[in-house]
């Protein structure tokens, strides 16, 4: 899918239809749209843009899964479903994607692109932290337009012929004036630019060459791959027209968000709650780390918010492989209930706690007093008035 989530209008909308419509008028409002937004006669600086969501709002609410899916639960529904990557792709290559549908709209029809690259297709491939510690390879099941093994992609019927017109998928008109003869080469309505034509239509495909069919794969993820990264697996796309090489596959990795890190970087954030016994005595804690448990010592006294770190806990950078650190931070819980017995400690305890003891809370308490009673104001006004004077 193209771009975030959160920044997507609704299908619908940019195509202009209600929810209820019927494939056809989802395939008349998108022909009006490309006709509308195609760069050639929109000069928009939006106009490239708006043509592209037009083809990805067109090729979910044409396919009744993907429609289905989108229905229920938004674009949120799509996250790995198989997706062109109309963002990356050229008009020519949008075009050899629905080229059934435009005819002669652009003045000769289907884009000539006879022998050119196949489209690329993006792909969703999730994983979590522990993967991206240590790599991994997933298996991706996807869908992708593909020979039809019926006509092997030619899009006759076996055992009927192609009408060829020379085999330039070209026209030549000659217009005179006078002593001047005007020569106009266009691309051949007949053939549509291709160079020949289909007798009797393959039966599977009805004369496209390409079927969807499902594929599967192994994706090798390296270790040290942040979410949103692509991994481009080279000619795993789809079939560039007339026997052209293949796009790409485009693996869009999303990692799964963990119950106990927060990922900065290489290096891995976990918030760790103790007792506020632990942090004023001290003592030894299991923290949770990518593979087990380690061993963390909390000195006496430590303050809610203390971040220990422990050493090469983290994750491998992707270029250099070196390994980040985990960060710990320490919050204390206060217990919410406590029984009589605690309740009572705790009372001596407080009996016998000095302000002394305590002079940043002294400190603050003092400044509290003297803001409230005006204690210690007027030297202050003495002081600001003396230092005015001098």
């Amino acid at each position: 899918m193209n771009g975030s989530v959160a920044n997507k209008r609704d299908y619908y909308e940019v195509l202009g239809v209600a929810r209820t419509a019927a494939p056809e008028e989802i395939k008349r409002a998108y022909r009006q749209a490309a006709l509308k937004y195609h760069p050639d006669r929109n000069k928009s600086p939006d106009a490239e843009g708006l043509f592209k969501e037009a083809a990805e709002a067109y090729e979910v609410l044409s396919d009744p899964e993907k429609r289905a899916r989108y229905d229920r639960y938004g674009h949120a529904g799509l996250q790995g479903a198989s997706m062109h990557d109309f963002s990356g792709m050229g008009i020519d290559d949008i075009f050899s994607v629905f080229s059934d549908l435009f005819g002669e709209a652009f003045g000769g029809g289907r884009v000539r692109t006879r022998g050119g690259r196949g489209v690329d297709i993006q792909a969703l491939v999730e994983i979590d932290l522990r993967d991206v510690a240590t790599g991994v390879e997933k298996t991706l099941r996807f869908e992708r337009a593909d020979y039809c093994d019926r006509c092997g992609g030619n899009g006759a019927e076996p055992g009927s012929k192609r009408r060829t017109c020379g085999g330039y998928g070209q026209v030549e008109r000659q217009t005179s004036m006078g002593f001047f003869v005007t020569r106009t080469v266009t691309e051949c309505p007949t053939c549509q630019g291709r160079g020949d034509t289909i007798e009797k239509p393959c039966r599977d495909c009805e004369g496209t060459g390409r079927v969807m069919k499902e594929r599967v794969l192994n994706v090798k993820i390296p270790p040290g791959i942040h979410d949103g990264q692509t991994i481009r697996i080279r000619g795993e796309g789809e079939p560039g027209p007339s026997g052209g090489s293949r796009g790409d596959l485009r693996c869009v990795v999303q990692i799964r968000r963990s119950q106990f890190f927060q990922r900065d970087g290489d290096h891995l954030v976990c918030v760790l709650p103790i007792s506020f016994t632990q942090a004023a005595l001290g003592g030894q804690v299991d923290v949770p780390t990518l593979t087990g448990t380690a061993p963390l010592r909390v000195p006496p006294g430590t303050q809610h918010g203390t971040v220990f770190r422990l050493p090469g806990k983290g994750l491998p950078n992707l270029q250099t492989g070196r390994v980040g650190d985990e960060m710990v931070q320490v919050v204390i819980e206060i217990p919410r209930k406590l029984n009589r017995e605690q309740e009572e400690l705790l009372r001596k305890f407080a009996a016998t706690e000095d302000k002394q003891v305590l002079p940043e809370s002294k400190g603050f308490f003092d400044r509290v007093k003297e803001y409230f009673t005006g204690e210690g104001a007027s030297d202050q006004e003495e002081r600001s008035s003396g230092s005015g004077a001098a």
